[in-house]
């Protein structure tokens, strides 16, 4: 028991001795400290430090710190924020330091922010640009937001195929004043066609003697600038670059996609396929206004509210059977919840299959006939299940003959079964059919696949129990 209280107290005092580095920027801004000595301590902390401390400010104290700080510390804070941050803070600078931090940061993070500032606002800046920094940033807003050329950045290095070893080494220094990515270094002929790449430790341990070009992998991965986000994460996704070059039609270097942009980029993509996933037609955060919420969660649910009308419709349609078995009432979310839970897996299934853009006719086919016999098995095993359980539990908690019990137990059991297969083949039907007229698969989300069962399931359970209950076995008759 002591080692354990030691053991504890050790670890508050450890979690205690944290450094709370956002406090301490927070009392070094607020301190009366010379702009100098400010500037000198707060070079000691991460960007991402810096940037998880701006909120805290007050609009007074971050402009002090947008002069305090060199505009490549606040280009390193940028990098780090949200997009809705860092359009509000950049905002709240005056054009020559935003100019300068526009300077500093990755093109596209650059290209990102400018496209939301306002419109004479963004030309000033621009024009206070840089010639190169300028040329850059215009290539990449020229990119629509879904071709991954919009989220490249020109910041790398990049030689001539017919250099030497020194002559690689000199135009690499030269380079890596101004670019941060140095790891990779990109090579193009003299039309500036993409030749290959080398690795950085490749070219520093070489020999003097040693042909460049045997240093150059000639069959490292790209992309073009005008492929589709959603294409480019499916090709790129068996690779483990730091960066991958971007070129365009004529296959010209025009920038690299870095790693951190490459999970940022499929990291926004999963948000957005969640999202439609859940029913929304964009995704939300925290920050968000109650209106803006609404609209986007609004059209899918007007959608809903039709088909759930339409199964309220059924449902009445079986008043009778209703009215003579109210027992199968109690077992009616049942058949409901395991259909669209089915539904949903294979759903889900289906849209990670489908991320294949080579995706043949046959394997489509394969995949449905798998999800209907993985539904079909799955239901007998369960409904086996409830036809022993269900029966039991009639009988015993409710009271009732053991043959009417397990007449209304095998009911749902065979009901249980055929919702199972049917949803299975729906939720695998369903996005192969958007995905056939164009429309993202993700649209056929959870909500819509789980209606649309409530409604087959509906139709199997009570038709089945008016079928089998009343008009076969007569149950009715036969219950106390």
């Amino acid at each position: 028991m002591q080692t354990n209280t030691t053991a504890a107290a050790d670890i508050d005092e450890i979690v205690a001795a944290k450094p709370d580095y956002e406090s301490e920027i927070i009392t070094i801004i607020r301190g009366n400290y010379s702009p100098k000595a400010a500037q000198s301590k707060l070079e000691d902390y991460h960007g991402a430090d810096v940037a998880q401390a701006m909120d805290a400010l007050s609009l007074s104290e971050r402009k002090k710190l947008y002069r305090i700080c060199s505009a490549s510390m606040l280009a390193e804070a940028f990098e780090r924020l949200e997009e809705d941050e860092a359009d509000r803070y950049f905002g709240e600078m005056d054009i020559k330091k935003a100019s300068a931090v526009i300077s500093e940061l990755e093109t596209d993070t650059a290209a990102e922010i400018l496209q939301n500032v306002e419109k004479e606002r963004r030309a000033l800046i621009i024009d206070a640009l840089q010639p190169e920094v300028k040329n850059a940033i215009m290539l990449i807003a020229s990119f629509d937001e879904d071709e991954i050329g919009s989220k490249m950045t020109t910041d790398c290095i990049v030689i001539r195929e017919n250099l030497s070893v020194p002559e690689a080494m000199d135009e690499l220094v030269r380079q890596a004043e101004e670019n941060d990515n140095i790891s990779t270094l990109f090579v193009v002929d003299e039309d500036g066609e993409f030749y290959g790449a080398m690795e950085l430790r490749d070219l520093i341990t070489a020999k003097k003697t040693t042909p460049l070009d045997d240093l150059i992998v000639t069959s490292f991965p790209y992309v073009y600038a005008h492929e589709t986000i959603d294409d480019c994460i499916e090709k790129l996704k068996d690779y483990s670059e730091d960066s991958i070059p971007v070129l365009d039609n004529a296959n010209r270097f025009l920038g690299i996609i870095t790693a951190q942009s490459l999970i940022e980029v499929v990291d926004d993509e999963m948000g957005e396929d969640y999202a439609r996933f859940a029913g929304l037609t964009a995704e939300e955060d925290l920050k968000e206004p109650l209106l803006q919420s609404m609209k986007k969660r609004l059209p899918w649910l007007l959608s809903l509210l039709g088909l759930g009308i339409l199964v309220s419709t059924v449902v009445s349609a079986f008043e009778q059977v209703v009215a003579q078995l109210t027992l199968i009432m109690a077992f009616q979310s049942l058949i409901l919840d395991m259909a669209g839970n089915v539904g949903t897996q294979s759903l889900a299934v289906t849209i990670r299959v489908l991320t294949d853009e080579n995706l043949t006719f046959k394997q489509k086919g394969k995949l449905v006939v798998k999800e209907t016999r993985v539904g079909l098995f799955n239901g007998i095993l369960l409904g086996t299940l409830s036809v022993i359980l269900v029966g039991l539990y009639i009988a015993l908690a409710k009271h009732q003959p053991f043959g009417v019990s397990f007449a209304v137990s095998g009911c749902i059991g065979v009901s249980l079964m055929v919702a199972m297969l049917i949803s299975s083949a729906v939720g695998t039907l369903i996005p192969l059919f958007f995905k056939k007229i164009k429309v993202d698969p993700a649209v056929a989300s959870g909500p819509l696949i789980t209606t649309i069962n409530d409604l087959v399931a509906v139709v199997t359970y009570y038709g089945l129990s008016w079928i089998l209950l009343l008009d076969v076995l007569h149950v009715e008759r036969m219950m106390r």
